[in-house]
């Protein structure tokens, strides 16, 4: 039997005319706008939260993420509504998806569902800095609350800026679990400090930088750590 999809609040403001223009925000539009290109199968059930519609990962950006990460066990440590886990789960031997709120993991597990992955991923609800003694994995993959849309008003984003823990503390705590890190961050970001990173840790890590672009535009970079190639 099909499943039937449930309408998400936003798309039930959006399709009624008399609501759309006072309720809703603008910033929503734009990334519902793009629904096909956060989830190629949004129309077969995906679930998302506000936060998930600007924050979850393209899926073109997130196919080539996990292409780094075939037959790895790969620990998604803000796995939010599953973009990244999607994919991961795809290609890799297993997933461990970590999120502090229950609700985003329920979102994520139904989308897992909605593309047949949910039995290559472990989720967990739970606070990814506190749980880092206990994880272990082959690449940790690192994609931190950017601070909402505003993100990109700012000349050079800081690693100081991500949430919920500087980029530096963050990337402290994943170097205990392993070298192979992989971090998803905005365009305008700082690229010496990431440079930096590389450098400072014993031993020093490779780092390749890759710009992320759907349809032509940049939405991204990923940063690729390694003591050698993942």
């Amino acid at each position: 039997m099909a499943r039937k999809r449930k309408r998400s609040l936003l798309e039930q403001v959006i399709n009624s005319p008399a609501e759309k223009e006072e309720s809703t925000s603008p910033k929503l539009t734009k990334y519902w706008l793009q629904r096909y290109n956060l989830f190629s199968r949004y129309d077969e059930g995906i679930e998302m939260d506000e936060e998930g519609w600007y924050s979850v990962t393209p899926e073109e950006i997130a196919v080539k993420q996990a292409e780094r990460c075939c037959g790895k066990v790969v620990i998604d440590c803000f796995s939010g509504v599953g973009g990244n886990t999607i994919q991961f789960a795809e290609v890799c031997s297993s997933v461990i998806a970590i999120d502090i709120d229950p609700v985003k993991v329920e979102m994520a597990i139904n989308n897992a569902l909605v593309y047949g992955v949910d039995d290559r991923v472990d989720y967990v609800v739970g606070d990814f800095i506190h749980l880092a003694p206990s994880l272990k994995g082959d690449v940790l993959f690192l994609s931190p609350p950017w601070g909402g849309p505003m993100y990109n008003k700012v000349e050079t984003y800081t690693l100081d800026m991500l949430q919920p823990k500087d980029g530096y503390k963050l990337f402290q705590i994943a170097q205990t679990i392993t070298p192979n890190i992989i971090m998803f961050l905005p365009r305008n970001v700082d690229l010496a400090q990431l440079e930096e990173l590389a450098w400072l840790s014993s031993p020093p890590l490779t780092l390749e930088i890759e710009e992320n672009c759907v349809g032509g535009r940049i939405k991204g970079i990923t940063a690729y750590f390694s003591c050698c190639a993942v």
